[in-house]
């Protein structure tokens, strides 16, 4: 089969049916039968009409269930040449988040509707219409809708006629432009009831944003970023948008962030809507953020496609990658380059230096396989290699090859080879040589260096091994990387002094001109996928770099990030790291506190499986308290996002670990905003709601409940869904686990509620886990497999620490197997013996370097 040509007409019943769907199709082998992806489809009547020749009726149709595919069996030969399939069948609008489903929202005047709309990726296309549904396979697809005429029906292109259907008065069909050729996971349709607002971009492309009825003004936010990206993908590509508009729309139920349907991109409510009154900081980045890779994907992605879903790393790490370049473009005072080590970066080395990580390309084969890579390698991984690699080429050379690659393949497929032959042809260097040590192998290293000062040169001894969270490699054939290394000195913190490549297991580098008082760094900018462990010399060295800040942000933030893991790992001793975060006191920036407030996190979760939980606690008020002093509770004039930013992690830190002051502000402020007397600003909400519950009653909770049931807004909601598990009595908690299953959370949020309440304290933690067994049924149809149930599982169990529960998890999905998560069970399991691991190793020293920490107080 070459090529289809897909007519639809879809008519809203539920179940819904497909009225005479045709396929335009080329028959290269004389055949009898024919093979498409179905799934929960009932196919009545088909046929094939060879061109200019007698209609052909199908005698039978076989499903094979478990490959989600059915064989259509006809009476005699199909001949070589072009013909059209014409089927007709039912399915279902179903409440699983994929395929074509239904969408619930609440109309303003409180009635309970329900919205049809679509998510075909990965292998979903096949559930709203038989197709051959894999990226290669691409078609022209001409779709027309018939809806009730009082609803908004949209699709991936511009309506070119709408027309009184035959049959009933209040239905209109709806008929859509000619798509250009492309691949059945990126077809999209809704019908609902949507306000929008639109511009145009400076290349004449329509830009549209479908709100919730009455939000229209929600949508401005968004729309504005839309319509400053398209021109920006446009220049850096040098590739104009293929299509005549585009819509962003928000969809009330809806399982991922968003998804780049070409010309019709969907998103949650909380990834699109913004109001200005009601939206904290972070909510408008996390905004910017999605738009921004969802437009990526018309170019990459949509317009060239991945050849099969082990290449899926270069669609999705490439559009997590540039849509950094692109908030940097609309928002330089965001910052968001060092935002983007702490959020993809370091997530993506967490997770990337288990046993049981995978290469960035996978190979895939069931569709259960799909849902099981998009996760943090694929994504973070993939967008730190590609950023890594984009510094080694230079922006120049990258945007060239970037032309070539999209010019070359513009409505086909590629690989992974083809991007690198583009860039290599770009630029002169060995792209693929130096990328398959990243892409084709799991893991990155850690790069051990000494020096020594050779009268006025400074001589560097590299060294490189495979980085494991459990420790020192001990395997016979260490794997090596082509390493991209930059080195700077405290001469120029900002520049490389050298730039190599290090392409052999150890090496011997010169810096001329360093004088012995100078410090050397590795990795400047935190670029380079490696961790760097330093010869305590030279550590020393570089931790005065910290107090003074003449070290640059993001060094800062990889050192410390380094540092920390390598402590988890038993490469050197908590207690070090802790002496280093100490250091930070003078720290003024967001991102730098926000990696260190991570890792504190982890190793209070750590410790609260022991009887000095207390201890840490008291160590994070130290260690926060000064720059909550520094920063109050009130913007201060001329201040910015970041400091919105940094004040709500601050004062959530501070109110979570029991810091009195803080604490009483919070319960005032709170007081005051339940009463209506002063309403808090939205960046102070989620530090107060935490501080308030964690030290509350069920009093407390039940004044969150009742402002999660008054919140017009679905970021209002989500906030205090994510701060309830703070709550600590055992009754509380368990009302906690109940609320998550109840009608009152839309199904995508309850996994983070029920995250909350395991991650909020160590009895949580228990019940969290007793709740997802007893309620396991229930969760998994809900998710069905999709990457919400490896959230779900992750979220509950991975801060145990104790051998035994590893055991346990793992019996447990032996007995009720969840084939999509597969991997993540296996990580959460390797996580929990490591936690314990660590624990036996440094609970000790920890507790030891805390008691004596209080006897004698460090002076700042």
């Amino acid at each position: 089969m070459a090529s289809a040509s897909y007519g639809l007409l879809s008519s809203f019943l539920y179940p819904w049916f497909f009225e005479h769907p045709h396929y335009l199709l080329q028959v290269r082998q004389a055949t009898n039968q024919i093979v498409m992806n179905c799934a929960d489809i009932d196919i009545i009547t088909a046929s094939y009409a060879p061109e200019g020749d007698e209609e052909i009726h199908a005698t039978g149709f076989n499903y094979q269930n478990e490959d989600e595919k059915v064989t259509l069996s006809f009476p005699s030969t199909l001949q070589t040449g072009t013909g059209t399939l014409k089927i007709d069948f039912v399915g279902e609008l179903n409440d699983k988040m994929k395929g074509f489903y239904r969408s619930k929202y609440t109309t303003p005047s409180g009635e309970v509707r329900y919205a049809a709309v679509t998510q075909f990726e990965a292998t979903d296309a096949r559930r709203a219409f038989p197709c051959w549904d894999e990226p290669a396979i691409k078609a022209t697809f001409d779709i027309s809708l018939v809806v009730p005429k009082d609803r908004v029906a949209l699709s991936n292109m511009n309506v070119i006629d709408r027309k009184p259907y035959p049959d009933d008065e209040n239905v209109v069909e709806v008929k859509f432009a000619r798509t250009p050729v492309m691949s059945t996971y990126l077809v999209a349709f809704v019908v609902g009831e949507y306000d929008f607002v639109e511009t145009r971009s400076k290349d004449g492309v329509c830009v549209r944003v479908y709100t919730p009825v009455g939000k229209a003004e929600q949508g401005k936010f968004a729309l504005e970023v839309a319509a400053k990206t398209l021109p920006f993908y446009k220049d850096y590509f040098n590739v104009p948008y293929p299509l005549p508009k585009i819509d962003l729309i928000a969809i009330a139920d809806f399982a991922a962030g968003a998804m780049e349907n070409w010309g019709l991109v969907t998103y949650r409510e909380t990834a699109l809507l913004i109001d200005p009154k009601n939206s904290c900081s972070s909510s408008r980045q996390w905004v910017a953020l999605v738009v921004g890779h969802e437009l990526a994907h018309q170019w990459f992605g949509n317009l060239v496609t991945m050849e099969w879903w082990t290449h899926l790393w270069l669609n999705e790490g490439f559009a997590s990658w540039i849509e950094y370049l692109c908030v940097d473009h609309c928002f330089p005072e965001y910052d968001i380059w060092t935002q983007f080590v702490s959020a993809d970066y370091t997530r993506a080395q967490e997770l990337d230096a288990l046993d049981n990580s995978h290469p960035i390309e996978v190979s895939v084969g069931h569709p259960s396989e799909v849902d099981e890579i998009f996760d943090a390698i694929s994504y973070s991984k993939g967008a730190s290699v590609i950023r890594m690699l984009h510094d080694y080429i230079g922006d120049k050379d990258f945007k060239k090859g970037m032309n070539m690659y999209l010019t070359k393949f513009q409505q086909k497929n590629a690989a992974t080879e083809d991007l690198w032959e583009s860039l290599e042809n770009a630029s002169g260097k060995p792209i693929a040589a130096v990328m398959n040590t990243w892409t084709k192998q799991m893991g990155f290293p850690l790069i051990y260096v000494e020096a020594e000062q050779v009268e006025d040169d400074r001589l560097l001894r590299l060294s490189q091994r495979k980085f494991c969270a459990s420790g020192p490699y001990v395997g016979e054939d260490c794997p090596q990387w082509m390493v991209p290394i930059t080195i700077s000195t405290s001469e120029d913190p900002n520049h490389a002094k050298l730039k190599i490549l290090m392409d052999k297991p150890e090496m011997n580098v010169v810096l001329k001109n360093v004088k012995p008082d100078q410090w050397v760094k590795l990795n400047l900018g935190t670029v380079g996928f490696y961790r760097t462990q330093y010869s305590s010399a030279m550590l020393e060295s570089l931790l005065p770099g910290i107090r003074d800040l003449s070290l640059p942000p993001v060094d800062r933030l990889g050192l410390q990030n380094d540092l920390f893991s390598l402590a988890r790992a038993g490469i050197i001793s908590t207690v070090e790291v802790l002496k280093v975060m100490e250091a930070f006191v003078n720290e003024p920036n967001y991102t730098v506190w926000s990696d260190l407030s991570c890792n504190l996190g982890i190793l209070s979760t750590l410790l609260s499986h022991t009887d000095f939980y207390e201890e840490i606690q008291e160590f994070v008020k130290d260690v926060f308290s000064p720059i909550g002093e520094r920063l109050g509770w009130d913007p201060k004039p001329g201040e910015g996002h970041l400091d919105a930013l940094l004040r709500g992690l601050v004062l959530g830190k501070l109110g979570k670990a029991g810091h009195k002051a803080t604490l009483e502000e919070a319960r005032r402020r709170f007081k005051d905003h339940v009463e209506g007397k002063q309403i808090l600003s939205a960046d102070l909400r989620s530090p107060v709601y935490l501080t308030v519950l964690k030290h509350g009653d069920g009093t407390t909770l039940d004044i969150m409940l009742k402002l999660h049931k008054q919140a017009d807004m679905q970021e209002e909601k989500n906030r205090i869904e994510r701060v309830l598990g703070a709550t600590l009595s055992p009754e509380l908690i368990q009302k906690v686990l109940t609320f998550a299953l109840s009608e009152e959370v839309r199904p995508q949020d309850t996994v983070s509620v029920i995250g909350g309440v395991a991650g909020g304290s160590k009895h949580g933690r228990k019940a969290a886990w007793k709740f997802i067994k007893d309620n396991w049924e229930e969760l998994y149809n809900r998710y069905q497999g999709g990457f919400l149930i490896s959230r779900l599982i992750k979220l509950s169990v991975e801060g145990f620490a104790v051998d035994k529960m590893a055991g346990e998890v793992k019996a447990f999905f032996e007995s009720h197997p969840a084939p999509s998560a597969e991997r993540t069970i296996q990580q959460c399991c390797e996580n929990i013996l490591l936690n314990a691991a660590w624990l036996k190793r440094d609970a000790e020293s920890i507790h030891q370097y805390l008691l004596q920490r209080k006897a004698s107080p460090p002076t700042a």
